[in-house]
């Protein structure tokens, strides 16, 4: 880009974690909205968290998806059951009934435990949401929506994947059928309809309490530019690599996209440059150009502030 010349934004296709939102849209079908429009419905695009003061996440505050979920269906217009607890065999039962008559969302689960996942042997503490199509009592037929369709997960993996009880929110057993439309929402009138949500994230509001040391927004990017500065260990250089950065800047690109279709123009332009600056720090941070990645994260900081204020 030469340098003085503005970049124009450009709609990001392409691969990502982006697990429960193609999820619900592989169970919303036909009348489904783009996976851009539900990962905004959720707000959890808006803001920045250090949880404890040492794991990172490019989205709001006290924000966890599962707080998201509901948020979503409503403003897009949906509904649907949701179903969870138990043991493990009533859980079984209960997913292999509902799976007879149609396919079932499902998470969080615990990725880990999804061995036809290369590399995965074992617990990492990751989310994750699938959609179940078939059980029988060795295997669960699903989409896994990390890259592979009609995957075949043997019964005990799946259980411990299911119960969940190294993933940091949620309940085992969660599963959602029923999805019903009750009306037709336009995509820019369901991303209206979450903007208070948004500005609550984006001042720090968060929904749940969050552990002492926790920071939010601007107060995170400065603390997590410190962080990767030491060194960006226990795992941290790891979380950004793999997850982190790629469904950070992902999302933001997608919050951008939505924000203009809802006439939000000053704040799409935002949501732009916070995307930018997230990518930017994925090269530096595998290449071990630690500062770069630092220095990206101190221009985001203040991009927040300003984001909630043309908000308002």
């Amino acid at each position: 880009m030469t340098e003085g010349t503005p970049m124009r934004h450009l709609p990001y296709v392409g691969s990502g974690p982006y697990c429960y939102a193609n999820s619900f849209a592989m169970l919303l079908g036909a009348q489904a909205p783009s996976t851009a429009v539900i990962e905004v419905t959720t707000a959890g695009p808006f803001g920045m968290q250090l949880i404890g003061g040492t794991l990172m996440f490019f989205d709001g505050y006290g924000w966890n998806p599962e707080l998201g979920f509901d948020r979503a269906l409503a403003a897009l217009g949906w509904t649907s059951t949701v179903s969870k607890g138990g043991d493990a065999d009533e859980a079984l039962a209960r997913l292999a009934a509902a799976a007879r008559r149609g396919p079932v969302w499902v998470g969080p689960v615990e990725m880990g435990h999804l061995h036809h996942q290369p590399e995965m042997t074992g617990p990492i503490g990751a989310d994750h949401f699938v959609v179940v199509l078939d059980v029988d009592d060795r295997r669960v037929l699903m989409h896994d929506p990390h890259g592979y369709p009609y995957a075949q997960v043997p019964i005990g993996d799946f259980t411990a994947a299911w119960r969940a009880d190294t993933v940091s929110y949620g309940e085992a057993f969660t599963m959602r059928t029923d999805f019903v439309k009750t009306a037709d929402v336009a995509d820019a009138d369901a991303i209206r309809s979450i903007i208070p949500a948004a500005i609550g994230y984006l001042s720090a509001c968060p929904d749940l309490e969050m552990p002492p040391g926790s920071l939010a927004n601007g107060e995170a990017a400065e603390r997590t530019a410190q962080l990767i500065e030491a060194g960006a260990g226990d795992g941290m250089r790891e979380h950004l690599i793999y997850f982190a950065i790629r469904v950070g800047a992902r999302r933001l690109s997608d919050t951008a996209d939505c924000l203009l279709l809802a006439g939000y123009d000053e704040a799409a332009a935002i949501a732009a440059t916070q995307a930018r600056l997230v990518g930017s720090m994925q090269h530096p941070m595998v290449t071990g150009d630690l500062p770069a990645a630092a220095a990206a994260l101190r221009e985001l900081a203040p991009t927040y502030d300003r984001l909630r204020a043309v908000l308002r």
